[in-house]
């Protein structure tokens, strides 16, 4: 489920980029912005189902949320762990803020546990019960991973590009996938225009295109869409908050 599509500067009804993988084991988190418990509520999502967090890369954009998250599950009363997984440029950086929270002085707090992933290539992440989660580096302005979710046995293949310019990887991470969920800031330092990832969708050969990270403020849409037309064939989408995409 798509929780939020804005670029760094969220709108009225897009909240930051984030998202997350629901299924019957619980649920991961992919990245965490906002307040968290008010858009996880609206999502229909519990506290109590998150198993793991996946953190992309740290910008505020993506990362702002996790103190409220693990401060709110506290509060709540939760005590089975949550696993995060992410570079370790990222989770350093996690663990000096939450540092500053003195989170090591919170009474009866949950275990927490960091699994720092390796910057290469097609790297497993997790393997849950009817699905894999992989990384790949991307080429952002600090150290940031794309992911990939495979179906095991029958379902869709979705890959997210998270914040990158057009780069091999994110093709090879693409590569088949029958969605890409590709960025669409525009053609600045770190980021990509709909029409890159147009590109980037035509040159992996996906079967379909969802534009996310996209300047909300700017009511864009239809144009975004047409960018992307101009550079890939099949189908594409404006990601939505609250939009749902099949794996299984």
């Amino acid at each position: 489920m798509i929780l939020g599509t804005s670029w760094a500067v969220p709108a009225p009804g897009h909240d930051n980029t984030h998202m997350a993988i629901v299924g019957q084991e619980g649920t991961v988190l992919i990245d965490c912005s906002g307040t968290p418990s008010v858009r996880l509520t609206e999502a229909g999502i519990s506290f109590e189902s998150i198993t793991d967090l996946i953190v992309t890369h740290f910008h505020p954009d993506h990362v702002g949320g996790i103190p409220l998250l693990l401060m709110n599950m506290w509060m709540l009363g939760r005590q089975k762990p949550l696993q995060i997984y992410g570079l370790h440029h990222c989770l350093k950086r996690l663990e000096d803020v939450m540092g500053h929270f003195h989170w090591d002085n919170w009474p009866n707090f949950f275990p927490v546990a960091f699994h720092r992933l390796p910057e290469r290539e097609n790297v497993l992440v997790m393997e849950k019960e009817h699905y894999r989660v992989y990384s790949t580096p991307v080429r952002h302005v600090i150290p940031t991973i794309g992911l990939r979710i495979e179906p095991i046995g029958n379902g869709s293949t979705v890959a997210y590009s998270c914040d990158t310019e057009p780069c091999p990887s994110v093709v090879r991470l693409a590569k088949g996938a029958d969605v890409l969920i590709h960025e669409a800031t525009g053609m600045i330092v770190g980021h990509s225009s709909a029409s890159q990832a147009g590109a980037i969708a035509r040159e992996a050969d996906v079967s379909r295109l969802i534009l996310i990270h996209y300047k909300t403020i700017e009511d864009q849409g239809k144009d975004l869409i047409e960018q992307a037309k101009g550079t890939f064939s099949g189908d594409v989408a404006l990601a939505q908050d609250f939009m749902q995409i099949e794996i299984v």
